[in-house]
């Protein structure tokens, strides 16, 4: 997967298309002050960081791959602190000695073999568009669902051989409205953040409780369904919200698995609900063309600085 840079331009929200879902119950004041702190937050976590742009070309020369591993170094040292330790031009470094290939040397891939099998430098292809509307995804327009297994399994372990449930903590779901209790992996802060999206969840008005409650689960050891992958569930670091105003591709949108027909982008899911993840480092199934409105995963790496492309897939 190869990667071209530009220049940061401080400028977060992304050009959309006009077709913004509409939501039933919108709270519009709520809404407004949620959108633009996701947008202040997206700007502020990493003023430094450069977007990144995906690209079939090569880099040009030498600086330009240079450019492009500081910025996924940038990411990745911010987003996993006192775990990765250093990037250069072709390994990630973490803090037990231990490096791990950016790329895997073997081009650009279509984008079942992106989803299936991506190196670390393909989980960057493709822009987060944090803080804008929830409009429907450009095919195979998948931000943040290309997994690198090494690299997770690495910081937050491998469930299949019972070394995540050692570091899950108990997260408190809405605590004045549900009380539920709930588990996240306590590696890299997850459980601490989600805490903090409960918290600020539970301020909203009653109007939003149907969305959040019961939540529909958290830790689960499996793979992701028609996969072979394991799921952000496995790690410890994914929530679904309610299922009652959920939708998913499968579900809902016409797909089923290996089809090739058109998916119906479907939401109901409200933007101050996707704000306050945003803000704490969570992004959401419902900005995937392959969408799962109800899931919220921890990858603070997609939400630092602005990040913009020119390509809405990977190559086919």
């Amino acid at each position: 997967m190869q990667v071209e840079l530009t220049p940061f331009t401080g400028n977060v929200a992304a050009k959309r298309r006009p077709d913004v879902v509409r939501f039933s119950d919108p709270v519009k004041t709520y809404r407004r002050a949620a959108i633009r702190i996701a947008l202040a937050c997206a700007a502020a976590m990493l003023p430094g960081a450069a977007p990144i742009r995906a690209g079939a070309a090569p880099p040009a020369n030498a600086d330009t791959a240079n450019a492009k591993s500081n910025t996924i170094a940038a990411r990745l040292l911010a987003g996993y602190p006192g775990i990765v330790t250093r990037v250069d031009a072709t390994s990630v470094h973490f803090a037990d000695g231990t490096t791990m290939p950016l790329d895997d040397g073997r081009g650009p891939k279509s984008f079942d073999a992106w989803l299936a099998a991506p190196d670390i430098d393909d989980m960057f292809a493709l822009a987060y568009p944090a803080g804008t509307p929830a409009t429907p995804p450009a095919k195979d327009a998948d931000p943040g669902r290309a997994r690198n297994a090494a690299f997770f399994e690495k910081v937050y372990g491998d469930c299949r051989k019972g070394n995540v449930p050692a570091n899950l903590a108990d997260v408190v779901w809405l605590p004045k409205k549900s009380g539920a209790r709930i588990k996240a992996t306590r590696i890299n802060g997850v459980a601490q953040k989600l805490q903090a999206v409960s918290d600020a969840l539970d301020a909203l008005p009653a109007a939003f409780d149907v969305y959040l409650k019961p939540p529909a689960g958290t830790y689960n050891c499996r793979k992701i369904a028609g996969s072979t992958s394991a799921s952000a569930h496995s790690y410890g670091i994914a929530i679904d919200i309610a299922t009652a105003r959920a939708d998913y591709w499968r579900w809902s949108g016409g797909g089923t698995a290996g089809a090739s027909g058109p998916i119906r982008y479907r939401n109901k899911i409200p933007p101050e609900i996707v704000a306050i993840f945003e803000q704490h480092g969570f992004i959401w199934g419902g900005r995937w063309h392959h969408y799962d409105t109800m899931h919220f995963e921890y990858r603070p790496e997609l939400l630092m600085g602005e990040v913009e492309n020119t390509h809405t897939a990977p190559p086919r």
